[in-house]
Protein backbone atom coordinates (compact mmCIF):
# COMPACT_ATOMS: atom_id res chain seq x y z
CA UNK A 1 0.00 0.00 0.00
CA UNK A 2 1.27 3.61 -0.77
CA UNK A 3 2.18 5.18 2.48
CA UNK A 4 1.63 9.46 2.00
CA UNK A 5 4.05 11.99 3.85
CA UNK A 6 4.75 15.50 3.78
CA UNK A 7 7.68 17.18 2.75
CA UNK A 8 8.55 20.63 4.86
CA UNK A 9 8.02 23.49 1.98
CA UNK A 10 10.38 25.37 3.59
CA UNK A 11 13.77 25.92 5.44
CA UNK A 12 12.76 26.59 9.10
CA UNK A 13 14.62 29.16 10.93
CA UNK A 14 13.63 28.74 13.71
CA UNK A 15 12.75 24.73 15.64
CA UNK A 16 8.88 25.55 16.43
CA UNK A 17 8.49 26.18 12.86
CA UNK A 18 8.31 22.57 12.31
CA UNK A 19 5.68 21.86 14.80
CA UNK A 20 2.50 22.80 12.79
CA UNK A 21 3.71 20.08 10.07
CA UNK A 22 4.49 17.59 12.36
CA UNK A 23 1.09 17.69 13.60
CA UNK A 24 -0.63 17.78 10.50
CA UNK A 25 1.78 14.08 10.34
CA UNK A 26 1.11 13.02 13.90
CA UNK A 27 -3.13 13.88 13.29
CA UNK A 28 -3.77 12.97 9.78
CA UNK A 29 -3.34 9.93 7.47
CA UNK A 30 0.41 11.31 6.79
CA UNK A 31 3.19 8.66 7.11
CA UNK A 32 6.16 10.92 8.13
CA UNK A 33 7.47 14.25 7.94
CA UNK A 34 10.80 14.82 5.62
CA UNK A 35 13.14 17.48 5.38
CA UNK A 36 15.87 18.14 2.93
CA UNK A 37 19.49 19.61 3.18
CA UNK A 38 18.63 22.54 5.13
CA UNK A 39 21.67 25.63 5.78
CA UNK A 40 20.07 27.25 8.61
CA UNK A 41 18.35 24.95 11.22
CA UNK A 42 20.06 21.55 10.19
CA UNK A 43 17.25 18.57 9.84
CA UNK A 44 18.74 16.50 12.62
CA UNK A 45 18.91 18.97 15.48
CA UNK A 46 14.81 20.57 14.15
CA UNK A 47 13.75 16.81 13.88
CA UNK A 48 15.09 16.35 17.42
CA UNK A 49 13.80 19.65 18.82
CA UNK A 50 10.26 18.79 17.80
CA UNK A 51 9.88 15.68 19.12
CA UNK A 52 11.49 17.65 22.62
CA UNK A 53 8.33 19.70 22.10
CA UNK A 54 5.77 16.85 22.56
CA UNK A 55 5.43 15.87 18.37
CA UNK A 56 7.32 12.51 17.89
CA UNK A 57 6.86 11.67 14.27
CA UNK A 58 8.93 9.13 11.78
CA UNK A 59 10.97 11.30 9.96
CA UNK A 60 12.56 11.35 6.49
CA UNK A 61 15.78 13.59 5.11
CA UNK A 62 15.44 13.43 1.39
CA UNK A 63 18.73 14.01 1.19
CA UNK A 64 21.79 15.76 3.57
CA UNK A 65 24.48 16.07 1.47
CA UNK A 66 27.80 13.85 1.92
CA UNK A 67 30.31 16.34 1.65
CA UNK A 68 29.51 17.99 4.89
CA UNK A 69 30.23 15.03 6.93
CA UNK A 70 32.11 11.81 7.80
CA UNK A 71 29.96 8.60 7.57
CA UNK A 72 30.82 8.30 11.19
CA UNK A 73 29.12 11.75 11.90
CA UNK A 74 26.11 10.94 10.10
CA UNK A 75 25.78 7.53 11.26
CA UNK A 76 26.11 9.15 14.82
CA UNK A 77 23.27 11.88 13.89
CA UNK A 78 21.09 9.10 12.44
CA UNK A 79 21.02 7.12 15.20
CA UNK A 80 20.74 9.74 17.38
CA UNK A 81 18.09 11.22 15.89
CA UNK A 82 16.20 7.44 15.99
CA UNK A 83 16.65 7.37 19.79
CA UNK A 84 15.48 11.15 20.50
CA UNK A 85 12.14 10.63 18.32
CA UNK A 86 11.63 7.42 19.21
CA UNK A 87 10.08 6.89 15.81
CA UNK A 88 11.89 5.24 12.37
CA UNK A 89 14.12 7.66 10.21
CA UNK A 90 14.60 7.17 6.48
CA UNK A 91 18.32 8.81 6.41
CA UNK A 92 18.65 9.58 2.22
CA UNK A 93 22.01 10.72 1.42
CA UNK A 94 23.63 12.58 -1.80
CA UNK A 95 26.60 13.58 -3.48
CA UNK A 96 25.02 17.10 -3.83
CA UNK A 97 25.80 18.63 -7.43
CA UNK A 98 29.62 19.17 -8.58
CA UNK A 99 29.99 22.71 -7.29
CA UNK A 100 29.14 22.23 -4.36
CA UNK A 101 31.41 19.09 -3.91
CA UNK A 102 34.29 21.79 -4.95
CA UNK A 103 33.73 24.17 -2.53
CA UNK A 104 33.97 21.72 0.20
CA UNK A 105 36.62 19.23 -1.16
CA UNK A 106 38.30 21.23 -3.22
CA UNK A 107 37.82 18.73 -6.35
CA UNK A 108 34.23 16.97 -6.95
CA UNK A 109 33.92 13.33 -6.70
CA UNK A 110 35.15 11.63 -10.21
CA UNK A 111 33.02 8.56 -9.44
CA UNK A 112 30.10 9.72 -7.70
CA UNK A 113 28.52 6.36 -7.62
CA UNK A 114 31.56 4.93 -5.94
CA UNK A 115 31.77 7.82 -3.41
CA UNK A 116 28.02 7.09 -2.63
CA UNK A 117 28.64 3.00 -2.10
CA UNK A 118 31.00 3.67 0.45
CA UNK A 119 29.54 6.41 2.09
CA UNK A 120 26.66 4.31 2.66
CA UNK A 121 28.61 0.97 3.42
CA UNK A 122 30.06 2.96 6.23
CA UNK A 123 27.17 3.93 7.71
CA UNK A 124 25.45 0.43 7.52
CA UNK A 125 28.37 -1.24 9.16
CA UNK A 126 28.12 1.71 11.80
CA UNK A 127 24.34 0.91 12.98
CA UNK A 128 24.79 -2.97 12.46
CA UNK A 129 27.57 -2.45 15.30
CA UNK A 130 30.05 -3.80 13.36
CA UNK A 131 33.92 -3.04 13.82
CA UNK A 132 34.03 -0.97 10.00
CA UNK A 133 37.26 -1.46 8.67
CA UNK A 134 37.50 0.54 5.10
CA UNK A 135 40.25 2.09 3.47
CA UNK A 136 38.07 4.01 0.31
CA UNK A 137 38.67 6.20 -2.66
CA UNK A 138 36.59 8.81 -0.67
CA UNK A 139 35.61 7.78 2.84
CA UNK A 140 37.51 5.43 4.75
CA UNK A 141 36.82 3.89 8.59
CA UNK A 142 38.14 2.12 10.50
CA UNK A 143 36.15 2.06 13.93
CA UNK A 144 32.35 0.99 15.74
CA UNK A 145 29.93 2.91 17.42
CA UNK A 146 28.76 1.61 20.79
CA UNK A 147 25.63 -0.52 20.90
CA UNK A 148 22.40 0.76 20.97
CA UNK A 149 19.04 -0.37 20.39
CA UNK A 150 17.02 2.14 18.38
CA UNK A 151 13.76 2.41 16.58
CA UNK A 152 14.21 1.50 12.53
CA UNK A 153 16.69 3.00 10.21
CA UNK A 154 16.12 2.62 6.93
CA UNK A 155 19.23 4.14 4.38
CA UNK A 156 18.36 6.29 1.31
CA UNK A 157 20.19 7.25 -1.61
CA UNK A 158 19.15 10.29 -3.71
CA UNK A 159 18.28 9.16 -6.99
CA UNK A 160 18.21 11.05 -10.60
CA UNK A 161 19.58 8.50 -13.00
CA UNK A 162 19.97 5.33 -13.89
CA UNK A 163 23.26 4.69 -12.64
CA UNK A 164 22.33 5.86 -9.12
CA UNK A 165 19.31 4.11 -9.25
CA UNK A 166 20.97 0.52 -9.85
CA UNK A 167 23.11 1.54 -6.80
CA UNK A 168 20.40 1.91 -4.80
CA UNK A 169 19.36 -1.69 -5.70
CA UNK A 170 22.71 -2.75 -4.37
CA UNK A 171 22.87 -0.80 -1.28
CA UNK A 172 20.02 1.73 0.00
CA UNK A 173 16.75 0.28 1.78
CA UNK A 174 15.43 3.22 -0.48
CA UNK A 175 15.72 5.19 -3.12
CA UNK A 176 14.13 8.98 -2.87
CA UNK A 177 13.82 11.06 -6.25
CA UNK A 178 12.59 14.80 -6.78
CA UNK A 179 10.83 15.78 -9.53
CA UNK A 180 10.36 12.50 -11.53
CA UNK A 181 7.57 12.06 -13.42
CA UNK A 182 5.56 8.91 -12.11
CA UNK A 183 6.11 7.51 -16.38
CA UNK A 184 9.98 8.25 -16.10
CA UNK A 185 9.89 6.13 -12.52
CA UNK A 186 8.28 2.84 -13.99
CA UNK A 187 10.26 2.77 -17.16
CA UNK A 188 13.63 3.89 -15.74
CA UNK A 189 14.28 4.03 -12.24
CA UNK A 190 12.37 0.87 -10.92
CA UNK A 191 13.94 -1.38 -13.42
CA UNK A 192 17.34 0.27 -12.62
CA UNK A 193 16.47 -0.83 -9.05
CA UNK A 194 15.13 -4.64 -9.70
CA UNK A 195 18.19 -5.03 -11.62
CA UNK A 196 21.15 -3.47 -9.14
CA UNK A 197 18.87 -5.74 -6.40
CA UNK A 198 19.39 -8.99 -8.48
CA UNK A 199 23.40 -8.16 -8.96
CA UNK A 200 23.45 -7.65 -5.20
CA UNK A 201 20.69 -11.15 -4.64
CA UNK A 202 18.46 -8.95 -2.41
CA UNK A 203 15.21 -7.13 -2.14
CA UNK A 204 14.51 -4.54 -4.16
CA UNK A 205 14.58 -1.25 -1.94
CA UNK A 206 11.63 1.31 -1.68
CA UNK A 207 11.08 3.81 -3.73
CA UNK A 208 10.00 7.24 -2.26
CA UNK A 209 9.21 9.87 -4.75
CA UNK A 210 8.90 13.55 -3.90
CA UNK A 211 6.51 15.24 -5.71
CA UNK A 212 5.62 18.36 -6.33
CA UNK A 213 1.91 19.41 -6.49
CA UNK A 214 0.13 22.02 -6.19
CA UNK A 215 -4.22 22.61 -6.26
CA UNK A 216 -5.82 24.94 -9.31
CA UNK A 217 -7.22 27.22 -7.40
CA UNK A 218 -8.78 30.99 -8.43
CA UNK A 219 -6.04 33.50 -9.12
CA UNK A 220 -3.11 31.46 -8.95
CA UNK A 221 -0.59 30.86 -11.81
CA UNK A 222 0.42 27.19 -12.03
CA UNK A 223 3.90 28.38 -13.73
CA UNK A 224 4.64 30.48 -11.14
CA UNK A 225 4.23 27.89 -8.38
CA UNK A 226 6.79 25.58 -10.71
CA UNK A 227 9.48 27.73 -11.19
CA UNK A 228 9.36 28.90 -6.99
CA UNK A 229 9.38 25.39 -6.20
CA UNK A 230 11.97 24.39 -8.82
CA UNK A 231 13.97 27.26 -10.56
CA UNK A 232 17.19 26.32 -9.57
CA UNK A 233 16.47 22.38 -10.48
CA UNK A 234 15.22 23.62 -14.12
CA UNK A 235 18.56 25.18 -14.71
CA UNK A 236 20.88 22.43 -13.26
CA UNK A 237 22.34 20.18 -16.27
CA UNK A 238 21.66 16.84 -14.41
CA UNK A 239 18.11 17.47 -14.23
CA UNK A 240 17.35 19.07 -17.40
CA UNK A 241 18.96 15.40 -18.94
CA UNK A 242 16.52 13.59 -16.71
CA UNK A 243 13.48 15.38 -17.32
CA UNK A 244 14.85 14.94 -21.46
CA UNK A 245 14.81 11.28 -20.93
CA UNK A 246 11.49 11.34 -19.08
CA UNK A 247 9.94 12.98 -22.59
CA UNK A 248 10.18 16.68 -21.20
CA UNK A 249 12.77 18.91 -23.18
CA UNK A 250 13.46 22.35 -21.23
CA UNK A 251 17.06 22.65 -22.74
CA UNK A 252 16.94 25.98 -23.89
CA UNK A 253 13.27 27.09 -23.05
CA UNK A 254 12.68 29.88 -20.80
CA UNK A 255 11.64 29.43 -17.11
CA UNK A 256 7.82 30.07 -17.85
CA UNK A 257 8.04 28.14 -20.86
CA UNK A 258 10.16 25.39 -19.11
CA UNK A 259 7.25 25.17 -16.02
CA UNK A 260 4.29 24.82 -19.00
CA UNK A 261 5.98 21.59 -20.48
CA UNK A 262 6.98 20.36 -16.81
CA UNK A 263 3.18 20.93 -16.28
CA UNK A 264 2.01 18.91 -18.88
CA UNK A 265 4.51 16.32 -18.66
CA UNK A 266 3.56 15.24 -14.98
CA UNK A 267 6.87 16.65 -13.26
CA UNK A 268 4.94 18.94 -11.58
CA UNK A 269 1.33 17.50 -10.10
CA UNK A 270 -1.57 20.44 -10.74
CA UNK A 271 -4.93 20.89 -11.20
CA UNK A 272 -8.08 20.13 -9.27
CA UNK A 273 -8.53 17.43 -6.49
CA UNK A 274 -10.07 14.82 -8.35
CA UNK A 275 -6.74 15.57 -11.10
CA UNK A 276 -4.68 15.43 -8.10
CA UNK A 277 -5.89 12.24 -6.91
CA UNK A 278 -5.68 10.82 -10.46
CA UNK A 279 -1.80 12.01 -11.34
CA UNK A 280 -0.95 10.81 -7.86
CA UNK A 281 -2.45 7.10 -8.34
CA UNK A 282 -0.09 7.17 -11.47
CA UNK A 283 2.83 7.30 -8.66
CA UNK A 284 1.28 4.50 -7.18
CA UNK A 285 0.61 2.17 -9.92
CA UNK A 286 4.10 2.99 -11.20
CA UNK A 287 5.33 1.27 -8.29
CA UNK A 288 6.05 3.79 -5.75
CA UNK A 289 5.69 3.09 -2.33
CA UNK A 290 5.76 6.40 -0.60
CA UNK A 291 4.48 9.55 -2.33
CA UNK A 292 5.64 12.65 -0.55
CA UNK A 293 3.87 15.99 -1.02
CA UNK A 294 6.06 18.95 -1.97
CA UNK A 295 3.95 22.24 -1.82
CA UNK A 296 7.33 24.46 -2.17
CA UNK A 297 5.44 26.49 -4.82
CA UNK A 298 2.52 27.21 -2.95
CA UNK A 299 4.42 27.98 0.27
CA UNK A 300 6.63 30.55 -1.82
CA UNK A 301 3.80 32.09 -3.95
CA UNK A 302 0.60 32.43 -1.11
CA UNK A 303 2.17 31.80 1.90
CA UNK A 304 2.25 29.46 4.62
CA UNK A 305 -1.99 28.86 4.88
CA UNK A 306 -2.57 28.43 1.39
CA UNK A 307 0.09 25.57 1.50
CA UNK A 308 -1.18 23.98 4.65
CA UNK A 309 -4.57 23.91 2.89
CA UNK A 310 -3.34 22.24 0.02
CA UNK A 311 -1.95 19.76 2.12
CA UNK A 312 -4.87 18.94 4.85
CA UNK A 313 -7.14 18.82 1.13
CA UNK A 314 -4.75 16.64 -0.97
CA UNK A 315 -4.51 14.12 2.66
CA UNK A 316 -8.21 14.10 3.21
CA UNK A 317 -8.44 13.06 -0.53
CA UNK A 318 -6.11 10.44 -1.24
CA UNK A 319 -7.57 8.85 2.09
CA UNK A 320 -11.13 8.80 1.01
Amino acid sequence: MTAYSVLMPFLPRRPEQLLPYAALVEWTGADRLWQGQAMLVEPFQGFASTAGAGFRVPTGLGVTLMPLRHPYEAAHQVRSLALATGESVIAGFGPGGRSFQQSLLGTPYASPLTAAREYLTIVRGLLSGKTVDIQGEYFSCHAEMGPAISPRIDLGLGVLRPGMARLAGEVADAAITWLTPASYLCDTVLPAMKAGSETAGRTVPRLSAIVPVALDRPDREPSDMVIASNSRHMQAPHYIDMLKKAGIDISGDELPVAAKRMIEGGAFVHGDIDRIVEQLAAYREAGVDEIILNVTGVFNVYGAKAAMDDLKSILAAVAS
